[in-house]
């Protein structure tokens, strides 16, 4: 049996799509129209509309439709449930038309027999009576190759326009867009003085309570073996070893400060060599994919490796995996980080598995974090951050 040609498959799959979304927004029109009541107010509206807006970017491919909710004004949101109500029973109905007549004639055709007698043929042959094989065979056909074309030449196009009046009206405005950004900024602003001063009495904290008391503990020691130092030549010599026990101690802690700052690690191997030491320190399997990266900003660098070393202590203790991915791509001026593991999923923020921490870091270089974590898994958490140019 021949395939069909992959040109043909993807023209037909193009129609079969057309045609369900067409039929759909004929049926959501109507729907609209009886719940009017309803859909006036602003939270049916936003959501009704940004079901509308999903289901129209993926007709249209967007690689990543919009999940978050329609944010336009009230007379946006009013305009585009007009344009709904008019659009949707106006595009549908022409393809009921024209792919009903393309069916109706198929189903004449071997059925001529069994129609009322003086039954004409309709469409493009209206007038001519169905009174033999040749005429059911002749008419039919045409008729139903004929609409048949036409639904595949018009549902397509109809489909798009449709779904591009659909985004259009239910997409921000460059105003909004604006506002936005701004009310983005200043939530992200306000995170990251809250975690940069969060960070600042965390170090202060961890140096006063460890690393500062430990001097003042090897001072001590080194004083009184000062004072020793002719009478008691072994206390001195046990001192001396505290000390240098203590010292050693100190400066394992502030390695660990520093590392909670700005881990060495990077400096010396970079971002694809740090990824490489945590995945190899990982309690379960790492597999590590790095692409070029060219340079990145030390900021991102760090808040990129913290990120991924979050993702993988969470899918460690949390997730009950025995495997995670860890993908990271530079795709113009962005940082694409992306972890993913084959646990349980369902993984909840609120509940402390150390999502929120990656959320907030991201969010303080103004990036992004997306999860997806579905219950029986995978989980994925993707973060992207602006590198420059």
């Amino acid at each position: 049996m021949s395939r069909m040609n992959p040109r043909a498959a993807g023209r037909l799959s193009a129609v079969w799509r057309a045609l369900g979304y067409l039929l759909g927004s004929l049926g959501t029109a109507l729907a609209a129209l009886l719940a009017l009541p309803v859909l006036l107010a602003p939270t049916p509206a936003r959501a009704w509309a940004s079901w509308h807006r999903r289901r129209a970017q993926r007709l249209l491919g967007a690689p990543d439709p919009a999940s978050e909710p329609v944010r336009v004004g009230a007379w946006r949101l009013l305009g585009w449930l007009g344009a709904c109500v008019v659009t949707g029973p106006a595009f549908g109905l022409v393809v009921v038309l024209c792919a009903g007549n393309a069916v109706s004639a198929a189903v004449t055709v071997p059925l001529w027999w069994a129609l009322p007698e003086g039954t004409r043929a309709g469409g493009f042959a209206a007038g001519a009576p169905l009174s033999g094989w040749g005429t059911a065979l002749t008419l039919g056909t045409a008729q139903a190759v004929a609409f048949a074309a036409l639904t595949a030449w018009l549902a397509p196009p109809l489909a798009r326009l449709h779904a591009r009046i659909c985004v259009a009206l239910l997409s921000p405005s460059a105003a909004e867009r604006l506002a936005r950004r701004v009310e983005t900024l200043t939530e992200t602003r306000a995170d990251a003085m809250t975690a940069h001063g969060a960070e600042l009495r965390r170090i202060e904290r961890d140096l006063h309570d460890g690393t500062q008391a430990r001097l003042v503990a090897i001072a001590i020691r080194l004083g009184v073996a000062r004072e020793l130092l002719d009478e008691d030549p072994r206390t001195v010599a046990g001192l001396l070893a505290e000390a240098h026990q203590s010292t050693e101690e100190a400066m394992a802690e502030l390695r660990t400060v520093i590392r909670s700052i700005y881990p060495p690690i990077l400096a010396d191997r970079g971002l694809a060599g740090a990824l490489a030491a945590l995945g190899a320190r990982s309690a379960i399997d790492t597999t590590l994919d790095v692409g070029g990266l060219g340079t990145v900003p030390a900021a991102v660098e760090a808040v990129a490796y913290f990120a991924v070393a979050e993702a993988l202590t969470n899918a460690a203790k949390h997730s009950g995996a025995t495997r995670t991915t860890v993908r990271v791509a530079r795709r113009g001026d962005r940082l694409s980080v992306e972890v993913t593991d084959n646990g349980v999923g369902g993984a909840d923020e609120t509940r402390g598995t150390g999502i929120a921490g990656i959320r907030h870091r991201v969010r303080a270089l103004d990036g992004t974090v997306h999860v997806h974590s579905p219950g029986g898994g995978p989980t994925t958490i993707g973060v992207s951050l602006a590198c420059g140019s």
